[in-house]
């Protein structure tokens, strides 16, 4: 039998780390080996009890939590997964946690009662988390305002193409190396990342200063256009539809996939249906099954599937099943996965 994975809880409100406590000593294969209120308590704990695996929260006294994630990560990398609240302070704050290393993001709740329901999923990142190889994080600057950068070797003919993408744990890196690749010209780009609802609308808004291509976070009824990504919004899932030559996206509620809303099978399987062997599927570092099922509905219909490796992988989980099920054409390095796209988009 394997060791339960230790846990330690870093939040400066002593009613979630009771709850947070309580919650996941329930989880099986989980064990909660210390709380701590702020950074420098959890400093000596590290030391001491060793855990797999953190929860922080980033608005802390003393030291705030993305300090505490640097200077971590620099001396002591351990998988981190970031408690931030809903403010558009905290959401900023998470998505830098994501560049400085940290591998998921979570909403804090308000009230101790929503805590207790986001438990299982918590778990499950916590679960994902012990999995992780945490990889060198590439910084990235802004190449839109003023910045002239020749892309790619230009595109045509890509009216009718789209890129499908899809990813969970890692996957805010993994995206934003794919992206920042990308020319200005390039086919419509559809993505799914696990986030929670609200930090996905962050998450485009930084993806944006970053990359060539415009992206935003989707809404019912967008165009799927040349030289746009749709980044799929928390907490609803995303699938594409077609009305005679034009495509766009439905945005809607529905049952949780694989734990997950958005998800990677509900978009893949839309793209089957109405892109076909217009299609290019993606599928990046993530936990469990996700996406799989998807991808090979897609490969069936005559699209074009890439998975990122297990070497650049921080889990190998996603694309490790989509390659198993034999969905996958390629299997690439995620700094040769824009390239193989491009290789692609010539051949369709």
């Amino acid at each position: 039998m394997s060791a339960d994975i230790k846990v330690l809880i870093v939040d400066d409100s002593a009613v979630v780390r009771k709850v947070f406590k309580e919650q996941l000593s329930r989880q099986r294969g989980i064990r909660v080996v210390g709380t701590a209120p702020d950074p420098y308590v959890a400093r000596e704990k590290i030391i001491r009890l060793k855990p797999d695996v953190l929860t922080l929260d980033i608005e802390m006294p003393r030291m705030d939590g993305l300090t505490f994630l640097q200077k971590l990560m620099r001396h002591y990398p351990l998988p981190v997964i970031v408690v931030s609240s809903l403010t558009a302070k905290g959401r900023k704050i998470a998505l830098e946690a994501l560049s400085y290393g940290a591998l998921e993001v979570i909403s804090k709740p308000d009230v101790a009662y929503s805590v207790g329901d986001m438990s299982v999923q918590l778990a499950e990142k916590i679960r994902a988390a012990s999995k992780a190889k945490l990889v060198p994080r590439q910084v990235f600057e802004s190449v839109k305002p003023g910045v002239v950068k020749l892309p790619a070797k230009a595109m045509t003919q890509t009216t009718n193409k789209v890129i499908a993408i899809g990813a969970s744990t890692g996957g805010a890196d993994a995206i934003k190396k794919v992206l920042t690749a990308m020319p200005y010209n390039s086919p419509g780009i559809l993505v799914v990342q696990h986030m929670p609802a609200q930090f996905t609308t962050s998450f485009a808004q930084r993806l944006d200063e970053l990359c060539l291509v415009d992206v935003k976070e989707a809404k019912n009824g967008d165009t799927v256009t040349n030289g746009q990504v749709l980044i799929a919004p928390g907490n609803f899932h995303m699938v594409l539809r077609r009305s005679g030559a034009r495509y766009y996206v439905e945005i809607k509620k529905g049952p949780l996939v694989h734990y997950q809303r958005p998800a990677a099978d509900i978009l893949f399987k839309s793209v089957a249906r109405y892109a076909g062997a217009n299609a290019i599927g993606v599928i990046l570092t993530g936990m469990g099954n996700d996406g799989a099922a998807g991808m090979l509905e897609m490969k069936r219909a005559g699209s074009v599937n890439i998975a990122q490796d297990e070497r650049s992988s921080v889990v190998f989980g996603m694309p490790k099943k989509a390659i198993a099920m034999g969905a996958v054409d390629y299997i690439k390095h995620i700094n040769r996965i824009a390239k193989q796209i491009f290789n692609v988009l010539e051949t369709l």
